[in-house]
Order: C-alpha cells, then structure tokens, then sequence
C-alpha cells in the first residue's frame, strides 16, 4: 500500500475543482482503496472564498494568507511558502490559484506543483480562454493539466480532455462543459502522482516510466 501523499490546495475562489478533489479523495477512502492522495490544508489569498466553506464542511484545515498584507510578491510567497511546508506536502495543487507565482516559489516546489488551465495549451494562456477559442474558429477546445514552471502556463502537459466546440457555443456554455471536464481530469492526475505513477524528469512528464508526449494523456469525450 501506498504511503499517503499529503497535499495542499491553493484556491482564490469558488473552489469547484477543490470540490472535485475533495469527492476523489473521500470516494477513494470508502472504497477501502490505498486512496494515498490526503488533502491537508486548503489555503486561500482571499476571505471570501467559497472554496474555504467546501473544505472546512470536509473537515480539511483552512487558512487565509492575504496577498495584500504583504509588501511585494516575493514576501506574499515566502510566507506562503511557510504557510504550506508546515504542512510536509508532497504535492501542491493550485485550484483557481489567481496570483502569478515567483520563481523562487516555483524552483521551491519544482516537480510537486500541479496546475489546471482551462484550454488545450499550449494554446490561450493566460485569461478568456473560451471567448478566444470561439474567436479563432476551433472545432475542438478542453482544458489541461502541467505541471508548473517558470513560464506563465508553459510547465510539461500531464492530461489533457478535448470536447467539440458546438455551433452554437456562447462563451459561458464553452466554459461550463470544460469545467464539467477539470472536476474529472485534475482528480485523475493528482492519483497518479499520489500512487507514485507520475512525477516530472529532465526530459518532461513521465507516467508509469514513460515520457508523456508533448501533448499530455489526451482523453477526448
């Protein structure tokens, strides 16, 4: 049986995807499963953000880390740094995370941070995701998992859901049937990573001993 793999969650927000975690992780505890994924805190840069209620109702450590108290970016993350090692995580997860991470927080947690885009990068990164996709004319669009790096929504792609752009997509209903496919795909690779399946080397995202193609795992629906 796997060692379980503590994890942290960062969200500024609702925290659907959070909520999709925390379902992965208790579905797979009452299956009796190793289930080594354990989520050990949630941490927050906002009050108000939904996804604290969802993880204290789950009985999972909160806490609030105001990015606005803080002078500059780098001491915000030093002491967010702080904040999530007293935890011991092996894996963090950034959930609607809405800060740019510096450097030195990346180099700190190179190979267990873990971030959800909602696009097939590397196309649209950064924000509107789903009015540019429709802009450009798509037939397919989706969402990505990666690990993080220095470049802005650039790190190895883990996984990837495809969906068809429908004719008559709007922007929110583009972006309704992607996050329909995050809740299902960010769960499958924070498993993997818990079990030991995944990890990130030189030469990229390695999955079972094998380098994951530039693309991720592509799981279409």
């Amino acid at each position: 049986m796997a060692a379980d793999c503590n994890v942290v969650v960062l969200i500024s927000g609702s925290g659907s995807n959070l909520q999709a975690l925390i379902d992965s992780t208790l579905a797979a505890a009452d299956a009796s499963k190793s289930g080594p994924a354990r989520i050990r805190a949630v941490i927050s840069n906002r009050a108000d953000a939904y996804g604290l209620q969802r993880a204290q109702d789950a009985g999972i450590a909160t806490r609030v880390l105001d990015h606005k108290q803080f002078d500059g970016r780098e001491a915000f993350d030093a002491a967010l740094i702080e904040a999530i090692d007293a935890y011991n995580p092996q894996l963090v997860v950034l959930a609607g995370f809405m800060r740019i991470l510096t450097p030195g927080f990346v180099r700190h947690y190179a190979g267990r941070l873990l971030n959800i885009h909602p696009s097939l990068l590397p196309k649209y990164k950064g924000l509107h995701t789903h009015q540019r996709a429709l802009e450009a004319g798509d037939r397919e669009h989706g969402c990505s998992v990666h690990f993080v790096t220095e470049e802005l929504d650039g790190g190895p792609l883990v996984v990837q859901a495809v969906i068809p752009v429908q004719s008559d997509d709007s922007p929110t209903s583009l972006a309704q049937r992607v996050h329909a496919q995050e809740h299902l795909i960010y769960p499958l690779a924070v498993t993997w990573f818990a079990e030991g399946r995944l990890h990130l080397a030189a030469q990229g995202a390695m999955l079972d001993g094998h380098a994951l193609p530039s693309t991720g795992q592509i799981i279409r629906t």
